[in-house]
């Protein structure tokens, strides 16, 4: 049977990120960065792509496996006939090189192991040069080197374009193995100590999930979320990738496979508001500067997403030879969505700006300049269809969401001049547009006769995206028009009790079949319920939407309620937002948001 993607738990260094199955095996590593090519590919394809077994000789999954409570450790565990051995994995906090360490411990009896490495670079395309040297086994292709070794040392030997290492442990014996890659021109980077690194690696994270400000209900959810989205956090930069993985498919077998490895500014308001609730200042100013960064030049440049570093240019490929997550192909490298007109992308960036003047971060002399010439240039733009949020493929609209992130836009530099008098700008001018786009949006974007707004002008489609009405401000929660919108969501785009992102039997994003219901659409509806005083409802989806998490508590993109599995790219910094968002809507405490 092929892995379902809930059989993944993530481990990373804040640079890059691995998946670890439930039989042991490491199935997907991109080296040095989230969006570097992958020498564990075997997610995509098969074993001769790549990907590093640790387990039991002759075993299968595991009995059980957890994190470390407040950690990014892993912990995997089998009970065998003869005994019973623990698999801790980690990725320490790199000084220059990363490093995956996978120490064995014997737990009872006596179990014997098999270790079986395949590294193969550039996405799986590519059997390295092995050789031996000082006791350790090195593996060089082109630009790539990596370096596997072990402590104590064990019996290795090169077999199958693999190596295996086996190995039997007794109760209270462990045996390290260390991974380091490194460019292949550079030398040999110094060697870490695997024990003092788990400790250092487990104090660490602990020390930076007590920072959470939120002690209600599902506490353990929401630093599992906030431990995840600090996983996918690019440290250098302060980038957040909405996903740690590439074409993961939304529908098995389907063609609605993307790469996700990329930072979306569409996740920028949720991601400061959650990490700001949180408590988590640090962190929310790294995201805002990296905005700031990326988004900097001519407003006509704007892109919906961009490089962990804010790279502009993600240019979308094929790999014809990887079969696919359970077969679901292609596999596509890049994102040729970086080139669309979504004019939401404004109010997002106009919202996020505002939200952190608002929350004190400290301001930047660019700052106000930057949202000045986006104002100027939406004032421009903003009547021009788009692709939209959801990115559609099938042409450009005029979609209800963009607009009324165009009002957003226009609302926060209205409301940033109210508040500061001090700053030049043409309030005026930035009133009447937020006046205009109000009065547009209500005529065209409303069907009276159903009583809801559609997904864009003239449409009768519906469109989750549309829940944000009453959360942006557009209208009070308690508004006839919100209330009918949110009444036709849940009656037209549910499935199952989950909410979708539209209908898909409609062309409207030029692709074939289907997707899976969406989960931070799900937890808009939940947030969405509570505003408008139906607080129970709420609590009820949000208790649901926490079960559906994997056994270590992560999310993709989608979930599948008929045949009761994730779907989408995994983990998804979106979903574990949404997750964090509505706890805090539905159980903070006025501090924590």
């Amino acid at each position: 049977m092929h892995p379902r993607i809930e059989d993944y738990a993530l481990i990373g260094d804040e640079q890059t990120a691995a998946l670890v199955g439930t039989d042991g095996s490491v199935d997907w590593l991109c080296l040095p960065r989230f969006d570097s090519a992958a020498c564990f590919a075997k997610l995509l394809g098969d074993e001769d792509n790549g990907h590093w077994r640790i387990a039991p000789k002759g075993a299968e999954h595991c009995t059980r496996r957890a994190y470390r409570r407040d950690t990014l450790v892993l912990d995997t565990e089998w009970e065998t006939g003869r005994g019973a051995i623990r698999v801790t994995d980690f990725m320490p906090q790199r000084d220059r090189a990363p490093d995956l360490v996978r120490v064995v411990e014997g737990l009872r009896g006596e179990v014997t192991v098999h270790s079986t490495l395949r590294l193969r670079f550039d996405y799986g395309s590519i059997v390295p040069w092995m050789r031996r040297t000082d006791g350790h086994r090195v593996a060089v292709a082109g630009p790539d080197a990596a370096w596997l070794r072990s402590e104590p040392e064990v019996p290795t030997w090169g077999h199958d374009y693999g190596t295996h290492s086996e190995f039997t442990v007794t109760a209270g014996q462990k045996v390290a193995f260390v991974l380091t890659w490194h460019p292949s021109h550079e030398p040999r980077p110094a060697q870490i100590d695997p024990y003092e690194a788990l400790r250092h690696s487990v104090a660490d994270w602990r020390a930076w999930a007590a920072h959470c400000r939120y002690d209600g209900p599902y506490r353990d959810a929401v630093v599992r979320s906030l431990i995840t989205l600090k996983a996918l956090t690019y440290k250098p930069t302060g980038g957040i990738v909405a996903a740690a993985t590439t074409s993961l498919p939304e529908e098995p077998g389907g063609v609605r496979n993307w790469d996700y490895r990329y930072c979306w500014l569409r996740d920028s308001t949720l991601t400061l508001g959650a990490l700001l609730a949180a408590g988590y200042l640090e962190e929310a100013e790294a995201w805002r500067d990296w905005l700031l960064r990326a988004v900097a030049g001519s407003p006509a440049d704007l892109q919906i997403m961009y490089g962990l570093a804010g790279e502009r240019r993600l240019p979308e490929f094929e790999l014809p030879w990887l079969s696919g997550f359970d077969e679901s192909t292609p596999v596509r490298i890049g994102n040729d969505a970086v080139n669309q007109l979504q004019l939401d992308v404004f109010g997002e960036v106009m919202d996020t700006l505002s939200l952190a003047r608002k929350a004190g971060l400290p301001d930047k002399p660019q700052m106000w300049q930057l949202q000045r010439s986006l104002m100027r240039f939406l004032r421009t733009v903003w009547r021009q269809p788009d692709e939209g949020l959801w990115e559609v493929r099938g042409g450009r609209r005029h979609f209800v969401h963009s607009k009324v992130m165009v009002w957003v836009a226009a609302d926060r530099a209205v409301r940033t001049l109210e508040r500061h008098p001090e700053l030049e700008g043409d309030l005026e001018e930035w009133r009447a547009l937020r006046e205009e786009v109000h009065r547009e949006v209500c005529e065209r974007g409303y069907d009276p006769g159903r009583g809801t707004f559609t997904q864009s002008y003239g449409s009768r489609e519906l469109d989750a995206a549309l829940l944000f009405i009453p959360r942006v401000g557009f209208l009070p929660p308690d508004d006839p028009r919100v209330l009918g919108t949110i009444d036709a969501v849940e009656k037209e785009l549910t499935r199952g009790g989950l909410v979708r992102r539209y209908s898909t039997e409609d062309p409207v994003d030029g692709l074939p079949g289907s997707e899976g219901t969406f989960l931070v659409c799900s937890f808009w509806l939940a947030d969405a319920l509570h505003m408008t005083g139906r607080t129970e409802e709420a609590e009820e989806l949000f208790a649901r939407l926490v079960g559906l998490a994997n056994d270590v508590g992560l999310l993709a993109e989608e979930y599948d309620p008929v045949a009761g599995r994730q779907l989408g790219n995994f983990p998804q910094a979106f979903s574990h937002i949404g997750l964090v968002h509505t706890a805090l809507a539905l159980f903070g405490d006025e501090r924590a948001g």
